[in-house]
């Protein structure tokens, strides 16, 4: 019997994953000063630990003014390198591939978190955000500067000067954050920018920036370690930005040298009118299949995806080539191990820690007999022990 394709290894380029679940970055809010913390340790370790094939560092800024809160991870000084290389080897040393996110907040900058109900810093907690152009990013939100040129190419050379620091950390996948109403989807929205140069206007000025920072990262990131785009796939209504715009970005990310997309969507203007809508299981496949189709790259999508045989078929499908969650396994962090029972996976234990495994398969060696009187499974030796005692 063949080996459901969610476990199977998936090798790009050079680096091979034990199976396809990937941990989407999620932003922890526990940062300082942008660094780590245990807290980030236990979150990425135990996803690690639990069975996942790829596990992800949070979005993480490329400058300090690129983080959302005070809270949130950057990677913007030599001095953090052996911070981060720190949860990197522990995913390692647990079995997963350690991959990190680099991001830049633009106008989103400046605030408070999500429990907070992300409210602008005042004061001397804030700073001055940058974007595409000096448009709020939501109504009642401060007006961010505009980047001139030499803005474009410092925050340029920041995400080159972060790539690089990620792999002396030790990760071995990246993914740019270009979705989620981020800087990089301010210059693609036509929504923010309202430049009149060559880095707004029509698509291909809009693409710019992100094609830029995207040539600078491919140029820092080795030629053999693989490289992943994150996307805003659709965001708004009326076409504010649509499928086919995506579409166009991703072949010209393909020619950089982008090897899979990450489809997400909006950030910006909320829900989007194309299909599918509301929320439903799956709801970004149909999006990441259309780019796979009509650019020939590997794709991933997050969204509700929360089923061992609904992940099994959309890979069997040819869908997607990776699954992304995030929320499912801040639920079951060990989502992967009943995935792989799930499917018939022989020997699905083995990934869990060696400490794990031997002591449950020795639980499963022994057997078991009919729950007790209080609902309790009842293994099969103590069983006999109980039943030889009453007679």
């Amino acid at each position: 019997m063949s080996v459901a394709k969610l476990f199977q290894p998936i090798s790009i380029k050079s680096v091979t994953a034990r199976n396809r679940v990937v941990v989407s970055p999620m932003c922890q809010y526990q940062s300082v000063e942008g660094s780590p913390t245990d807290w980030h340790l236990v979150h990425m370790g135990r996803y690690a630990v639990g069975g996942a094939g790829i596990v992800f560092y949070e979005e993480t800024a490329v400058e300090d003014r690129g983080r959302k809160t005070h809270a949130c991870a950057g990677l913007y000084r030599e001095e953090q390198i052996p911070e981060f290389k720190r949860i990197a080897d522990f995913v390692r040393k647990f079995g997963a591939v350690p991959a990190i996110q680099l991001g830049h907040a633009g106008g989103r900058a400046s605030e408070r978190g999500p429990l907070f109900g992300r409210v602008a810093l005042a004061g001397d907690d804030a700073w001055q955000a940058v974007s595409s152009s000096a448009t709020p990013i939501k109504e009642g939100a401060p007006t961010p500067r505009a980047m001139d040129e030499g803005d474009i190419r410092t925050v340029v050379q920041a995400f080159a000067e972060a790539t690089r620091r990620s792999l002396d950390a030790g990760f071995e996948i990246l993914e740019i954050h270009g979705a989620h109403g981020y800087l990089i989807q301010q210059f693609l929205s036509p929504l923010i920018n309202k430049r009149n140069d060559g880095y707004g206007g029509s698509l291909e000025g809009r693409m710019r920036f992100a094609l830029e920072v995207t040539e600078a990262v491919r140029a820092a990131w080795p030629a053999d370690k693989p490289l992943f785009f994150r996307i805003s796939s659709v965001d708004g209504k009326g076409g504010l930005w649509s499928l086919d715009d995506s579409v166009a970005l991703a072949k010209e990310l393909k020619g950089l040298g982008v090897d899979l997309i990450d489809c997400s969507s909006g950030g910006l203007s909320g829900s989007s009118a194309m299909a599918p809508v509301p929320r439903i299981p799956g709801y970004h496949v149909p999006y990441a299949r259309r780019i796979k189709d009509e650019t020939g790259m590997m794709t991933m999508a997050p969204g509700l995806i929360t089923e061992a045989h609904q992940a099994e078929a959309l890979l069997e499908e040819g869908d997607i080539d990776l699954i992304g969650m995030a929320r499912e396994l801040m639920f079951n962090a060990d989502w992967p191990v009943h995935a792989a029972r799930a499917l018939e996976v022989p020997d699905y234990l083995e990934l869990l820690p060696p400490e794990f495994t031997f002591r449950l398969k020795t639980r499963e060696e022994q057997g078991v007999m009919p729950i007790n009187a209080e609902g309790a499974r009842i293994p099969t030796g103590v069983a006999q022990y109980l039943e030889d005692t009453r007679r």
